[in-house]
């Protein structure tokens, strides 16, 4: 933990206080869409269902984008097909466009989508070949189409602090769009700061933006961990009130659409930080440190969680003597 997050809880402590805290699991989407290597569905699907076990209330599954731009998650169906739902479990999938909507629809087991729009022209234009204004029309009408269809919509603003294209984000650009998210009908927005640049400071700017058009318990926050203030970002808006932080087995995850945006906040490191804070998030911390252990030997990569890599450790430790 960065001197800089230790600071932010040290100020914040006497501003928060215990509760239920939920963490929206994207591991399994956003966490693995950008890895080079295809990942088996098989492993997929066990990676959902292990996450399922964990006390994790929402596991985001797949996404129903094309193959052409989005290779890894060309085996939507299949997962949304074998995956355990289990009680209690949300498992929304990323829906980027109309067809998307329709091709999750003919699953016939998609309960939740999540639509997303960029704060900015230049990654809206990269990622869905739209203007904001275009891409805003165009979610808005699969938003109500999906809640024709009974299904729940969750919103996602990329890119609230910064742009890899366009520099700085202007706050009242991400308090605008969550508003036109929210009235379309969704009934939580995450605001994702798309490649971590963001700091205590221009995240409680955008959030002050953010809260006077919209209610804290409407919000979600999404940090990406590339220069090391995903925790401290997420200290911010906990002292905002805001109770709902997205985060990714093992920090897995990227966006493919801007580069640089080197992983998510770690669901362990989250859960660690949360715990320490009194918060009652309903997960087993051991358990999800199991699942990050084998995913990461899967996938034969370096587990990017600093809570799981210093509790492995340990153990080898614990084993050896």
């Amino acid at each position: 933990m960065s001197s800089q997050t230790l600071r932010l809880l040290i100020c914040s402590s006497r501003k928060i206080s215990s509760g239920k805290f939920k963490v929206v699991e994207v591991g399994a989407r956003d966490g693995l869409q950008n890895e080079k290597r295809i990942i088996p569905a098989a492993d997929k699907i066990e990676l959902i269902n292990r996450l399922s076990k964990s006390g994790l209330s929402t596991v985001e599954a797949t996404s129903f984008v094309s193959p052409k731009w989005v290779p890894q998650m060309a085996d939507h169906k299949e997962i949304m097909s074998k995956i355990t739902q289990f009680p209690g479990v949300s498992y929304p999938v990323l829906v980027p466009n109309a067809a998307g909507l329709k091709n999750a629809l003919a699953t016939g087991n998609v309960k939740e989508i999540a639509v997303f729009g960029a704060a900015s022209e230049g990654f809206s234009k990269k990622n869905v070949n739209s203007s904001v204004e275009e891409s805003l029309t165009k979610l808005e009408a699969v938003t109500k189409e999906a809640i024709e269809n009974g299904l729940m919509v969750r919103g996602y603003v990329s890119c609230v602090i910064g742009c890899p294209y366009d520099g700085n984000t202007e706050p009242k650009v991400v308090a605008q769009i969550t508003e036109r998210l929210l009235k379309a009908g969704c009934y939580e927005v995450s605001l994702g700061d798309t490649i971590g640049v963001g700091s205590a400071g221009s995240v409680r700017k955008m959030l002050d933006a953010v809260l006077s058009v919209a209610p804290r318990e409407k919000l979600a926050v999404h940090m990406h961990d590339t220069y090391g203030q995903a925790l401290a970002n997420v200290l911010v808006a906990i002292e905002k009130g805001i109770r709902v932080a997205d985060s990714s087995i093992a920090g897995l995850g990227g966006c493919p659409y801007a580069k640089g945006a080197t992983g998510n906040l770690a669901t362990e490191d989250l859960v660690y930080m949360l715990h320490g804070l009194g918060f009652d998030t309903g997960i087993d911390l051991t358990c999800l440190v199991s699942i990050s252990e084998w995913i990461c030997t899967k996938m034969e990569r370096q587990n990017a969680s600093r809570v799981a890599s210093a509790i492995i450790a340990n153990k080898t430790k614990a084993q050896a003597a």
